[in-house]
């Protein structure tokens, strides 16, 4: 997954090499409204080395964002989405979690152009719903719990393009730092990449 990411960052990197590095000035640029989605590729990861067997889990991502220009650079962009998170792992069972949260960043952007730009900020969590499941004999099994933290926090780094007619482009790196499970030592946390299309009104 990190070399899709890498691809991606070629590909917008190469796309604006002949573009002139001009701004338009902040006073010039309106705040918009967008909506955005796209498709996870979580896992858990921390270091842990019962995590060892599990691997990246696909799921989606969906919502709303406001984008406001406070210099001819940067803008500040927070968002509301909701995001099907987990992890998934490779045993007898094809075991694998499915976490769902509301995920609320707020994401300082840099434009190098005004299409290329790259974001970073926090990013709060409220879970939704956790279920494990399992299959067996042909038959899958789920179950709940409330083993799984209420809130997760964490950082998004990312890489940004704004197309014509208000379409973007971006891919992202949502790394978690607060535990998946309550009551636990274990170095467990939500990490992964996502790619993401949106459009601005």
């Amino acid at each position: 997954m990190k070399k899709v990411f890498l691809a991606i960052v070629a590909l917008v990197t190469l796309s604006v090499t002949a573009n002139a590095q001009v701004r338009t000035p902040a006073a010039d640029q309106q705040a918009t409204f967008g909506i955005r989605g796209g498709v996870n590729f979580y896992n858990w990861n921390g270091g842990d080395a019962s995590l060892d067997s599990y691997t990246n889990r696909v799921g989606f991502h969906a919502g709303i964002y406001g984008n406001m220009f406070v210099t001819d650079r940067f803008s500040i962009e927070p968002g509301a989405y909701y995001s099907v998170k987990g992890s998934q792992n490779d045993d007898f069972l094809n075991s694998r979690a499915v976490l769902s949260y509301i995920d609320v960043p707020i994401l300082l952007r840099f434009y190098a152009t005004d299409g290329l730009n790259i974001f970073a900020g926090p990013q709060g969590s409220i879970l939704l719903g956790s279920t494990f499941e399992g299959d067996f004999l042909g038959n899958t099994f789920q179950w709940d719990t409330d083993a799984v933290n209420n809130l997760d926090a964490g950082l998004v780094f990312g890489l940004g393009y704004n197309l014509p007619i208000g379409l973007n482009i971006q891919g992202s790196y949502d790394l978690g730092l607060t535990p998946v499970f309550k009551d636990s030592d274990a170095n467990i946390y939500n990490r992964g990449f996502k790619i993401s299309l949106g459009y601005s009104f």
